[in-house]
C-alpha cells in the first residue's frame, strides 16, 4: 500500500517537473524574454499619454476597445507572452476594460493558431473562434470596466502621479521598442522565410546523442497528450536561464546604486541565449550540425542592433529604468508561471482524455462547461493545442465544447489566473474568470447549435440577441453609475 502511494506521488512529481522542464526549454526564451523586455520598455520609455490616448478609460469606447482588439490580433502572441504585455499597458495607464480586452483577444485570435486550426480541424471552427472571441472579448472588457469603475478611476489617478512629467518619446526610444517587437516576431512567427535553413556548420561532437537519449529517459513524454519532452538544446537553455537569473539578481536588483559588471553580463547572456535558442541543432553519429535558419539570422541581427542601441543611443536613466522595469515584471510574473506550469503538469497526469467522450460528447451547457474547465487544467502551448483538440475530436468531443475549450484554454490556464491576480488583484481576476467561463460556454453552445443543424441565420439571431441584451444591460448600469456619481457631487 505504501509503495503504491509512493509510486503514485513520484509519478505526479515527475509529471510536474517534466512539464516544467519542457515548458522552460521550449517556450520561455523566444516568447517570454522579449515580452518581458517589451513590457519593461513600455513602462519605462512610453509616456502615459501615448497609451491613454487610445486605451485609456476616458477614451471613447468606439476607439479604445477596437484598438485593444486590433493590437491583440496584430501581435499574434500566446497566453504566456501576452501577460507581461498586459501588465505593461495596464501599469502605464490603459483602462481596465481595454486592457482586459487585449488580454482576452490576443491569445484567442492568434493568427498562427487560427490558420492552423482551420487547416487541421476546419475553417468553420476557426472563423467561429475569431468572430466570437472578438465580440465576447470586447463585451468582457466593457463589463469589467463598469463593475470596477471606481477602482479603475483610482488606478488612473495612481498612474497619473506615477508617470507625471514624462516627456514625449525620443526617436531612438521608438526605434528601440520597435526592435524589441521585431525580436518577438522573428522568434515566434512560423513562416517559410524564417524556417528555411540557409547554411549549416558541422561540429565533431559525438556525445550529444547519448545525452539526448538520457534526457528522454529522465523526462519521458507522450506526444499524444501534448507533452513535449526536453531536448539537449533545451537542457542547455535551462542552464542559461539560471545563469541569467543569477546575474540579473546581482546586476539589476540594485541597479539604482549604479551599473556593475553583473549588469552587462546579464545582458550579454540574454543575447547569447536568444541566439542559441533560435538555432536548429541536429545531433548525428559522431557529429553535431548547427543549422542557421532565417529565424537565427534575424534574431542575431536584431539582438546586435538592440545591444548597440542600449549602449550608445539610450541615456543612462532610460537604460536603468528599462532594465529595472523588465526585471520587476520577471520577479512578479515568472515565479507564478513556474508554479502554475508545475501544478498543471501534475494534474495532467490525473486526467484521462478518454473522459471527454462521456463528459463533452454532446452540445449541452454541461458539456461546454466541461470543455472550459478542461482548458484550465490541461493548458497546452499555442499550436500544440490544435493537434490536442483534434485528438479530443477523435475521442468523441462535440465541436461545440471543442470551441469552448479552444477559446478558454489560452485565457483560463491555471498559471494565467495566478499571474493575472497578481497584476489586477484577486477579486478582479476571479470576476474575469467567471465572465470568460460564461462567454466561452455561450460561444460553444452557439457554434454547436449550428453544427447540429440550426440555421446560420437563427444562430446569428441568437448571437445578436445576446449582444443586444448585453448592450442594454451595460447601458443601464452605466447610467446608474453616472447618476450615483452626480448625486455624490457637492
Amino acid at each position: 500500500m505504501f509503495e503504491t502511494i509512493f509510486d503514485f506521488l513520484v509519478r505526479l512529481l515527475s509529471s510536474g517537473l517534466g512539464n516544467l522542464a519542457a515548458y522552460l526549454a521550449a517556450h520561455v526564451l523566444l516568447c517570454l524574454l522579449p515580452a518581458f523586455y517589451i513590457a519593461g520598455a513600455m513602462a519605462a520609455l512610453i509616456p502615459k499619454e501615448t497609451v491613454t490616448r487610445y486605451l485609456g478609460r476616458n477614451t471613447p469606447k468606439i476607439i479604445s476597445y477596437p484598438a485593444s482588439a486590433a493590437a491583440g490580433f496584430l501581435l499574434a502572441v500566446c497566453s504566456c507572452t501576452v501577460i507581461p504585455l498586459f501588465a505593461g499597458i495596464y501599469k502605464k495607464g490603459a483602462g481596465l476594460g481595454p486592457a482586459i480586452t487585449f488580454l482576452f483577444v490576443a491569445p484567442a485570435i492568434n493568427i498562427l493558431a487560427l490558420s492552423y486550426t482551420g487547416t487541421v480541424i476546419g475553417m468553420d471552427l476557426a472563423f467561429a473562434r475569431l468572430v466570437l472571441s472578438i465580440a465576447f472579448g470586447i463585451g468582457i472588457g466593457i463589463i469589467m470596466a463598469l463593475i470596477f469603475h471606481k477602482a479603475d478611476a483610482a488606478h488612473d489617478q495612481a498612474t497619473d502621479s506615477m508617470f507625471a512629467g514624462q516627456s514625449s518619446m525620443r526617436r531612438s526610444t521608438v526605434v528601440f521598442l520597435l526592435l524589441l517587437v521585431a525580436l518577438l516576431i522573428v522568434g515566434t512567427f512560423q513562416i517559410e522565410l524564417l524556417k528555411q535553413t540557409y547554411f549549416a556548420v558541422e561540429l565533431p561532437i559525438s556525445s550529444l546523442g547519448r545525452f539526448q537519449d538520457w534526457l528522454f529517459q529522465v523526462v519521458p513524454f507522450d506526444a499524444s497528450r501534448g507533452e513535449e519532452g526536453v531536448t539537449a538544446q533545451g537542457a542547455f537553455l535551462i542552464v542559461m536561464l539560471v545563469l541569467i537569473g543569477i546575474t540579473s539578481w546581482k546586476g539589476i536588483e540594485n541597479i539604482f546604486e549604479g551599473f556593475s559588471i553583473w549588469t552587462w553580463l546579464s545582458i550579454v547572456l540574454v543575447g547569447l541565449t536568444l541566439f542559441f535558442a533560435s538555432l536548429g541543432i541536429s545531433p548525428a553519429t559522431g557529429s553535431l550540425t548547427l543549422q542557421f535558419t532565417g529565424k537565427s539570422i534575424g534574431v542575431l541581427l536584431v539582438t546586435i542592433l538592440l545591444g548597440w542601441m542600449l549602449k550608445t543611443q539610450l541615456t543612462e536613466d532610460e537604460t536603468r529604468d528599462f532594465l529595472w522595469e523588465s526585471w520587476r515584471f520577471v520577479k512578479q510574473i515568472f515565479p507564478l508561471l513556474v508554479v502554475g506550469v508545475f501544478v498543471v503538469g501534475m494534474i495532467r497526469e490525473l486526467i484521462q482524455p478518454e473522459w471527454i467522450q462521456t463528459l463533452a460528447g454532446s452540445n449541452t451547457v454541461f458539456g461546454n462547461f466541461i470543455g472550459v474547465i478542461f482548458g484550465v487544467f490541461m493548458y497546452f502551448p499555442t499550436l500544440v493545442e490544435v493537434p490536442i483538440a483534434q485528438m479530443f475530436l477523435s475521442l468523441g468531443m462535440h465541436r461545440g465544447p471543442l470551441l469552448a475549450y479552444l477559446i478558454s484554454d489560452p485565457e483560463l490556464s491555471l498559471q494565467s489566473i495566478l499571474i493575472t491576480a497578481s497584476i489586477i488583484g484577486r477579486l478582479k481576476a476571479w470576476v474575469y474568470v467567471a465572465w470568460v467561463t460564461l462567454f466561452s460556454t455561450l460561444a460553444g453552445l452557439l457554434y454547436g447549435a449550428w453544427v447540429d443543424g440550426t440555421s446560420l441565420g437563427l444562430v446569428s439571431l441568437y448571437l445578436l440577441a445576446i449582444l443586444i441584451l448585453l448592450t442594454l444591460s451595460l447601458w443601464f448600469v452605466s447610467r446608474q453609475n453616472k447618476a450615483k456619481t452626480a448625486t455624490l457631487r457637492p
